[in-house]
């Protein structure tokens, strides 16, 4: 059986993907432990609904503040949870490179693309929808991958894709999208809990041939 992973969630708005880890780990059919969410934002969505989950919260605003001190403290919070793996669920703060090298291959990010398409910075949200549907694109979907110092460029794990429909906006877009978000993370938190991937995980030099695709176990 799976261990329970120690798992905290990044947030920055709605928080629906951190309510559907939640509501998957509640269940028993996510390996996870989600011991804390942080968000950058006061006030946002995602911290009321990661408190009717009962999970703990923690508020760091990333505006106006020395980077790496900000990145010091935010793994204290982690630290201080006992987390061994990260999870950004729209997220919109840049990690300082001094976090990201603490955190190297155990931060992983949700990016509703496929990636390296559509991604970098500006693209989060509603925007990379908007991008798909202007370069007219037949296929999107949703990458899992590391976080590494470039934004969205960090090696994928598993990615996943969604037919983009004639009649296609935005709004419809992603909420299509949405499920296989959750999918994928799903499927990345269960491997790393049951060790079929390592933490911290190692970066290829070259792409894995094969894990970027569909997970077959996803549920």
């Amino acid at each position: 059986m799976a261990r329970r992973l120690p798992v905290a969630v990044l947030v920055s708005g709605e928080g629906t993907t951190l309510e559907a880890l939640a509501e998957h780990a509640e269940r028993g059919d996510l390996p996870a432990d989600l011991r804390v969410v942080v968000s950058d934002r006061p006030e946002v969505p995602a911290l009321a609904r990661a408190r009717r989950h009962g999970l703990d919260t923690v508020v760091l605003p990333s505006r106006r503040v020395d980077r790496d001190a900000w990145g010091a403290e935010l793994t204290r919070v982690l630290e201080t949870h006992g987390v061994e793996l990260v999870v950004l669920a729209g997220f919109l703060s840049i990690l300082p490179p001094s976090w990201v090298a603490r955190w190297h291959g155990r931060a992983v990010n949700l990016h509703p693309s496929l990636l390296p398409k559509h991604g970098g910075r500006g693209m989060y949200g509603e925007h990379v929808h908007e991008a798909v549907l202007a370069a007219r694109e037949t296929r999107s979907g949703a990458t899992v991958h590391l976080i590494t110092a470039r934004v969205d460029g960090g090696p994928n794990l598993l990615q996943e894709t969604v037919p983009v429909l004639p009649d296609d906006t935005p709004s419809a877009l992603r909420a299509r999208i949405h499920p296989v978000e959750v999918r994928l993370l799903v499927e990345v938190i269960r491997r790393f809990a049951d060790g079929r991937w390592p933490l911290p995980y190692p970066e290829p030099e070259e792409p894995v041939p094969g894990e970027n695709r569909r997970p077959s176990a996803a549920r």
